[in-house]
């Protein structure tokens, strides 16, 4: 993370076609004081590798097309398999066993790659699947995965674009937030990489919008 100070206070006028949110960094310094998590019943983590691209995009896009992620989507496959074939990145998809079959319902991706600290990279559940209680247990698996492989802290960070709870899911898990930054790009809905209709309460301002 790097930061800019401010010249003043106030609002920072966006040109059209861009998208601006405040990023909120937060670490968990020690494993917390509570029994062991696991994956509830009906559930399992599948691991996921560089022969896993197209499974990977299309729970990306399912999990985060709402709060426009879209990191992942500029990647080549190249650049892509890279990470997370890395043997330090534990990248899963969450699966559920429903009377129809298994189905990718979440994405759960930590990265052991910097000794100093693990970074939960990206975590989340498919619209439809948040609000029952699985996030939560599942964040505390990938907590106590982090510490089990031997990370001194665990870091994460969300912004105004994720979901509403997310904040407070992570601080109920013990994580404490220590920086904030802005967070600028290009909408990604205008550049290609999602559809319209992505990004849950942004407007949609194109590039050569006027008063």
């Amino acid at each position: 993370m790097t930061s800019t100070p401010f010249s003043s206070p106030g609002i920072t006028p966006l040109p059209p076609g861009f998208v601006a949110a405040v990023v909120t960094y937060l670490a968990m310094d020690a494993p917390p004081a509570r029994a062991p998590a696991r994956v509830p019943d009906g559930v399992r983590l599948e691991r996921l590798g560089a022969g896993d691209l197209d499974r990977y995009r299309r729970l990306f896009r399912s999990v985060g097309e709402p709060w426009l992620w879209y990191s992942r989507l500029r990647l080549s496959d190249a650049e892509l398999a890279a990470i997370i074939g890395d043997d330090a990145v534990l990248a899963h998809a969450v699966v559920a066993a429903e009377a129809d079959g298994l189905h990718d319902i979440g994405l759960l991706e930590l990265s052991l790659r910097k000794p100093e600290a693990a970074d939960l990279s990206f975590f989340g559940l498919a619209p439809g699947r948040t609000g029952q209680g699985l996030g939560r247990v599942l964040l505390n698996v990938a907590v106590d995965m982090a510490f089990a492989a031997g990370a001194p802290r665990l870091t994460v960070n969300t912004c105004t674009l994720d979901h509403p709870a997310a904040l407070r899911t992570y601080e109920r898990a013990g994580f404490r937030a220590y920086a904030r930054g802005i967070e600028v790009a290009e909408d990604p809905r205008l550049t290609g990489l999602m559809p319209a209709a992505a990004g849950q309460g942004v407007p949609l301002i194109a590039a050569q919008a006027t008063r």
